[in-house]
């Protein structure tokens, strides 16, 4: 399958997614983007706009390892950065990716720091 093939139904998976799913004050959305190289995940409350907070493996503290390990380090960051701010569900948004590899590494490090999702 052509790359601009895979790029377009990950964009008709992630309208379809976000048709469904929206994120409040209380829940907001965390929303996973994944490059070849760094994976990143924000907070989102849809209501207002703002992005309540977020993580990268862009971090010094997470330049090593293999890429599996640095997401479930991601997810540890952004859980503990939500605990700080008093939240403790969220609404999962794998933003069109499969539930696979990196983004379910992000997804069950958050959820071993307390995120509830």
């Amino acid at each position: 399958m052509s790359n601009k093939k895979k790029a377009e139904r990950r964009l008709r998976t992630k309208r379809i997614i976000r048709s469904k799913i929206s994120g409040s004050a209380e829940r907001p959305r965390l929303s996973v983007f994944r490059s070849n190289l760094h994976i990143y995940a924000q907070l989102i409350d849809d209501a207002s706009g703002h992005t309540l907070a977020s993580a990268s493996s862009l971090a010094a503290k997470l330049a090593g390892g293999k890429p599996i390990e640095q997401s479930r380090s991601v997810g540890k960051i952004l859980a503990e950065a939500a605990k700080e701010k008093g939240i403790e569900s969220v609404v999962f948004d794998r933003n069109g990716y499969r539930y696979h590899g990196r983004v379910k590494a992000l997804a069950e490090g958050a959820r071993e720091a307390g995120l509830q999702f």
